[in-house]
């Protein structure tokens, strides 16, 4: 790295979507010398955030969250400079953390021991990378030792986290020893039967090797306190199971990747309104909305470029497209949290859409080998993608559901210590190709394969069980979904081999919906890419969506997932038997993909509904593609 390079990127500077999907609210953080833990939004600075707009989307967390919910905003944003002065203003915009676990081990004397016991002293240099706790009276000649975080804490699936509890560990249970804690490992090879915590204690003697507390059957770890760090509280209702009994911590290593689940909502924003100056007074909504006057307007438009899209109407027009938004009377039809619904309609008929700057569809013929199960390709020549964060979960991950929404409210963990009056969010900007599946091949296709549907459904059933979720069968969203999922998986890996983005760049949505349900039902698959910066992506995905390029890649992709590096074992692969998966023909050699991806955590998968393979043979029924 270059100095230019070390000026302008510091240590713990995160893209505004990592605020999101990666280090929100809960999340820990590891930096340099320690880790430190995400708060809440009450602590967050208001001012350095930015509004976004997107009503469709705010309508949901409404729905989620409750109606005080009056905006979404983006992380707090650094000056985009090469330098910024250490002791101005501007080097202190950031989201809050505090030093999480609270329990620190001195490395040369392993030494165990809380921050609050005050034997460790913190050191705030200049270089904020620098920062660090050490251990004063280490008996370590010279230099005092840099203390490093406990990497064991506990956890439970309602999303409370604590310290891990090494004193009650150590003794077996409660105790009112005093003495001092070492955490011991005489072997190198970091397994848990190979650590141990002592007391020191002359007429104690404590000694208990990790391992123990991973055994669940011992009942080791006391039940949850229900802490909540991120909110410097405890859940005022407790931790109690959906069946009333009290919650017992599960252990976990600091940085296990079930430590944290952001539970997200996202939106593809959508032309809303027809013609289009009414369209641009939604893009521009979060500004327009608080204009009192036609001269508030010409004011804007003349001293900020935050209205320049509307250079080519006068404020007059524009003033009085304002006022006709603010007494029209909401369109109550609709479920807010069903997000996909007005997407589909768009996709499916582009020519009702409005284009502005953010959006822009062109349809093209499917390629002719493909014409019989495809009705249409839509290239999506822009888009913009806006994500809100609602809460999060512990252990559990989200991705298990159909809707975010559906995750059980109770293990959803809280962003606020009140009800929140705003929710973090991102949007980024992209293209994408949209696949319109033809009904009547898919409902042909389901009726001929009711029994691998029954496979999946009990599958789904088990892992319901497993997980004592009730009723067994809700979720289960059937063979179409799989179908569909199956061939955004295939089709992302083999698009990010020509388009110029890696394979975690590229997204899909899903959209699935069977007969029978309230709503017409769904087929159809959006693969697209996003990017954080202002300008979006440069067309690399739009240009392979031409009918002439298009069918080489999906020959490519169908091809590619015939035989897979596995075989026979990944096409012998049962969704229940031996373990319940929830997938079957697929592993990571040919199918999965990385988890910003994937809507479904790389379950629902199964190659085999795509084309034949070693194990179901070149004349299967099950192959949609033949």
């Amino acid at each position: 790295m270059t100095p230019k390079d070390q000026k302008r990127f510091k240590v713990g500077e995160l893209r505004p979507s990592q605020a999101l999907t990666t280090f929100g609210v809960g999340a820990i953080i590891d930096l340099p010398n320690l880790s430190v833990m995400v708060m809440g939004l009450e602590d967050w600075p208001l001012k350095d955030t930015v509004e976004i707009g997107e009503q469709r989307l705010l309508a949901s967390v409404k729905e989620v969250l409750g109606q005080q919910v009056a905006a979404l905003r983006s992380a707090p944003v650094v000056p985009d400079t090469y330098q910024v002065n250490q002791f101005d203003s501007s080097a202190l915009v950031g989201i809050p953390v505090v030093p999480f676990p609270r329990w620190m081990v001195c490395p040369y004397c392993r030494r165990l021991a809380p921050l609050s016991s005050d034997l460790f002293k913190l050191e705030t240099p200049y270089r904020t990378d620098q920062i660090r706790y050490v251990h004063a009276n280490c008996t370590k000649p010279g230099k005092p030792p840099t203390v490093i975080p406990a990497r064991f804490i506990v956890a439970c699936k309602n999303g409370h986290l604590d310290d891990f509890p090494w004193r009650e560990f150590a003794h077996g249970g409660p105790t009112k020893c005093q003495g001092g804690l070492r955490l011991l490992e005489p072997s190198a090879t970091g397994e848990a039967a190979s650590i141990f915590v002592q007391c020191e204690a002359e007429n104690c003697g404590a000694f208990r090797p990790m391992s123990d507390a991973f055994k669940m059957d011992l009942k080791a770890l006391p039940v949850c306190k229900a802490r909540r760090p991120h909110l410097r509280d405890h859940d005022e209702c407790g931790c109690k199971s959906q069946f009333g009994v009290d919650v017992r911590m599960e252990p976990m290593l600091q940085g296990a990747s079930n430590s944290w689940f952001g539970i997200t909502l996202t939106a593809l924003a959508i032309p809303q309104a027809s013609g289009e100056l009414k369209q641009l007074v939604d893009d521009h909504w979060t500004v327009l909305e608080k204009v009192q006057s036609e001269q508030n307007v010409e004011l804007l438009q003349t001293v900020t470029t935050q209205l320049r899209d509307l250079s080519e109407y006068t404020p007059s027009e524009i003033w009085q497209a304002v006022q006709a938004k603010k007494t029209a009377v909401p369109d109550e039809g609709g479920d807010p949290a069903d997000l996909k619904t007005p997407e589909w309609e768009v996709f499916t008929d582009p020519a009702s859409a409005e284009t502005s700057r953010e959006f822009k569809l062109r349809v093209v013929p499917p390629p002719k080998r493909y014409a019989k199960y495809f009705e249409k390709i839509v290239l999506a020549e822009r888009l913009r993608e806006v994500r809100a964060l609602v809460g999060f979960s512990r252990i559990e991950s989200p991705s298990d559901y159909d809707n975010p929404t559906a995750f059980p409210a109770s293990q959803r963990a809280r962003l606020s210590r009140t009800q929140p009056t705003w929710v973090p969010a991102s949007e980024i900007r992209g293209e994408g190709l949209f696949f319109h599946f033809k009904e009547d091949p898919i409902q042909k296709w389901v009726k001929k394969n009711e029994a691998i549907d029954g496979t999946f459904l009990e599958a789904h059933q088990r892992w319901r069980i497993a997980r004592r979720l009730d009723p067994p069968q809700d979720f289960y969203p059937g063979l179409r979904f799989v179908l569909l999922h199956s061939f955004a998986h295939a089709l992302i890996r083999q698009l990010s081999v020509e388009c110029g983005y890696t394979t975690a760049s590229l997204r899909e949505r899903i959209y699935s919906r069977n007969p029978g349900d309230d709503q017409p039902e769904m087929a159809g698959v959006l693969i697209y890419t996003a990017a954080p910066d202002s300008e979006g992506t440069l067309g690399g995905l739009v240009s392979l969506g031409r009918p002439e390029s298009l069918e080489r890649h999906l020959d490519q992709a169908l091809d590619n997932v015939k035989l897979c590096a596995s075989d026979p074992l990944c096409a012998e692969h049962h969704p229940y038997r031996g373990g319940i998966t929830l997938h079957a023909a697929s592993c990571h050699a040919c199918l999965f993909a990385p988890e910003t991806s994937c809507e479904r955590g790389n379950k629902y998968l199964d190659r085999a509904v795509l084309v034949p393979t070693v194990e179901t043979g070149e004349q299967s029924e099950l192959a949609f593609f033949r």
